[in-house]
């Protein structure tokens, strides 16, 4: 039996940064349960949702840790879009193998300059900042979305 955290550290590089969506269905339940205020219901709902974000987003994890059924992801989603980096707390419970349910908080990444403690939120370097978003950047995450959903 795999062990849950492999499990969905998997389903999230399967996902997120290899956008292999027939691959990842077989991580996600078709009865998906969805929390997140920011995505819309079931598999369907998340997978659009990344069908629908720039290429360049990726996941990475910082830290993974599982009580049972449940597992606790701390990571950042980068390239997706936003001036700053996301920093993600997923929960996400597991049952027989597959994503069943998911709970997240989403914060933009702070700078150096933000941090009141000094420190980074995210690993133990802070982001380089995205570069500012400009007309020919626009075009370009425009026409990546236009062929994403054709």
């Amino acid at each position: 039996m795999i062990d849950n955290k492999i499990l969905v550290l998997e389903a999230f590089d399967t996902l997120f940064n290899k956008r292999d969506y027939e691959a990842a269905a077989r991580f996600w339940s078709p009865d998906y349960i969805q929390h997140s205020a920011h995505i819309p219901p079931g598999r369907d709902g998340l997978f659009n949702l990344v069908k629908a974000a720039p290429p360049e987003m990726r996941y990475e994890n910082h830290v993974a840790a599982s009580d049972g059924d449940h597992v606790l992801l701390h990571g950042r989603f980068t390239g997706n879009g936003r001036p700053r980096a996301w920093i993600a707390g997923d929960v996400v419970r597991v049952a027989n193998g597959v994503l069943v349910e998911h709970w997240d908080t989403l914060q933009d990444e702070a700078t150096r300059e933000e941090s009141k403690s000094g420190l980074p939120m995210f690993g133990d370097y802070f982001a380089t900042p995205a570069p500012e978003l400009t007309v020919e950047i626009a075009r370009k995450i425009e026409e990546s979305r236009t062929t994403t959903e054709t």
